[in-house]
């Protein structure tokens, strides 16, 4: 029993070996998978006119500290500070970097540098798209459906020091073609055309853009103040995020909280339909509008959407009682009554209106909301005969099955990237800064799914050659 004790008590710390750092790291290691599928010479390439080979001190490999920080977002450590520590006593993080046990790691600070001053603010951006042009190579990307959402990530900031200000209102993207088709309908209905939106002059002065007025961060200021729940209120940015139905990230835009999913969809759904073949576009109930509904019909891709609740007076006709009819332009009441299209507004929305007399003494003039003087008034949007296709579309089979993909796919995109990658808060500061951190999340999600699937590939070809010799052997990576 003493001769056992005295074995446990061994102390192996300062016993020198010779070892092979190669040997250390498993097989399978992650790492290891990544580093068959990546290339980095098109990194020197591009970042060879940044540095400067014929004086000053010499410089740090830039692919090295390019892999230090997708260490970081490959294994979800919350700052470059921490990858930093765990690179020094972590034998697989200092294999994939190539250095030795004993070589000195390079400081975060200098990481940090590089990417905020040295390296071209598109880097990020051709990283996210090398590593995706690998998995479209390979044919794991499969974008005939993609899925749109957006996610908020917590910002760097307190929610106790803001102050409000007036900030110039946006115009919408599809503001210019809204007002022709606004005007147009105006002039055939015998109105004056609408000239200048009243929301982008001040009063009394033409010659001033509209404001509204808007929580604004003292800390960071490109943040937004967003609404968590009924009284959780905290400055965030919001990652608008389009993936195919393999879980591929396919394009993301970055955009303060406090923006809404369809003001920023515009971005997102142009990038990926620019770069891919898409066939069905897949969203939540946020992005259920005319003009997207519009826009994506006309692309000749069909959306799919969701079921919302009618939110109108449950005592009242619903919309759908009322009858349309194209040749005349008028809608039809549930009693029968003629409501005649009368004006379109700046905004899109049609007025159809009753006459009088006919409303006056009808029964059910409190159910259909008709005025003191008996007149119905009763509007919809000019664009709605889109929004009502988007209704038989979500009807369809098939548009349900998909739809019910979203939790797998989009939804499961964003619960890795916080749970996996910690993309739940970040500690960076200013638009273009998170924009580079959140790329570079997703460009290492996508990294190793393309790695893991391209193992198991090849392992797989491995087996069916063994087992079939006659097999004709083809290439797994490109």
């Amino acid at each position: 029993g003493v001769l056992c004790m005295e074995q446990w008590r061994k102390d192996g710390r300062k016993e020198v070996i010779m070892v092979d750092l190669e040997a250390l790291v498993p097989k399978d290691h992650l790492l290891r998978k990544i580093e068959k599928v990546m290339d980095y010479e098109w990194l020197y390439e591009k970042l060879e006119p940044y540095y400067c080979h014929d004086n000053g001190r010499p410089g740090t490999d830039p692919v090295v500290l390019i892999k230090m920080v997708l260490i970081q977002h490959l294994f979800g450590i919350p700052s470059l500070r921490q990858t930093y520590r765990e690179i020094q006593v972590n034998v697989a993080y200092r294999w994939f970097l190539g250095y030795g046990l004993l070589d000195g790691i390079p400081h975060f600070a200098t990481v940090s540098y590089a990417f905020c001053k040295r390296f071209p603010e598109e880097l990020t951006g051709e990283i996210f798209e090398h590593i995706l042009n690998k998995a479209l190579n390979n044919r794991m990307i499969d974008p005939s459906t993609i899925f749109i959402d957006g996610t908020h990530i917590k910002a760097s900031a307190n929610k106790k020091k803001f102050q409000k200000e007036q900030v110039a209102k946006v115009a919408k993207v599809y503001s210019g073609q809204l007002r022709k088709e606004v005007n147009a309908e105006r002039e055939k209905l015998g109105k004056k055309p609408i000239e200048d939106d009243e929301d982008d002059r001040s009063d009394g002065d033409e010659g001033t853009q509209a404001t509204v007025e808007k929580t604004v961060s003292t800390t960071d200021p490109d943040c937004g103040m967003f609404v968590k729940g009924e009284h959780e209120r905290q400055f965030a940015y919001e990652a608008h995020t389009a993936c195919d139905k393999k879980g591929f990230v396919l394009g993301v835009e970055v955009t303060a909280g406090n923006v809404h999913d369809s003001v920023a969809w515009d971005k997102v759904y142009d990038e990926v339909t620019g770069k891919f073949k898409v066939q069905f576009v897949t969203m939540d109930a946020g992005y259920k509008t005319p003009w997207i509904a519009k826009k994506t019909i006309e692309d000749g891709r069909v959306p799919i959407l969701p079921y919302t609740r009618y939110t109108g007076n449950e005592n009242r006709y619903k919309p759908w009682e009322y009858t349309y009819d194209s040749a005349n332009d008028t809608y039809t009441c549930p009693r029968g009554g003629i409501l005649r299209h009368t004006t379109t507004d700046r905004d899109g929305k049609r007025t159809y209106r009753s006459t009088p007399e006919q409303c006056r003494n009808c029964p059910c003039k409190a159910k259909c909301g008709a005025n003191e003087k008996g007149q119905k008034m009763y509007t919809t949007h000019i664009w709605q005969e889109y929004l009502d296709l988007v209704e038989q579309i979500r009807k369809t089979d098939r548009a349900k099955k998909i739809y019910a993909q979203r939790k797998e796919t989009i939804e499961r995109v964003f619960a890795d990237a916080k749970e996996k990658h910690a993309m739940r808060y970040t500690h960076h500061r200013g638009l273009a800064a998170v924009t580079r951190w959140v790329r570079l999340k997703f460009a290492a999600i996508n990294l190793k799914k393309l790695a893991e699937w391209s193992w198991n590939s090849s392992i797989f070809s491995c087996f069916f050659s063994i087992f079939s010799p006659v097999a004709k052997r083809t290439h797994v990576f490109t």
